[in-house]
């Protein structure tokens, strides 16, 4: 599965657009990281378990991304985009996702 933020995919050609691939996981942090990351916010700094918690749940978004694509049958998915949004205080959602095509 090829997967680009461009709109194309160079020496390939689209010939069809499927719609749209998506995946998604909604994180909420727990209470060991906060005291944590409370404790990293009074000296400064990276709050590394908040890093490390938004890396995991950007793969596992992408993965469910280009699982849906494949169910789609696409080759590829273009124009790929990540957003986050809170859902409530502590808990946020991340989304990827990009236009599923099939290539020549």
């Amino acid at each position: 599965m090829i997967i680009t933020t461009t709109p194309y995919v160079q020496g390939k050609n689209i010939t069809n657009t499927i719609g749209i691939a998506r995946g998604n996981t909604v994180r909420a942090r727990n209470v060991a990281r906060d005291i944590w990351a409370g404790l990293k916010n009074v000296v400064g700094g990276e709050i590394s378990e908040y890093t490390r918690l938004q890396a995991q749940s950007r793969e596992q978004a992408i993965s469910r991304m280009i699982d849906n694509a494949e169910s789609l049958g696409a080759d590829a998915v273009i124009n790929v985009r990540i957003t986050t949004s809170m859902i409530m205080q502590g808990c946020s959602e991340i989304m990827a996702y990009g236009t599923a095509v099939k290539l020549d």
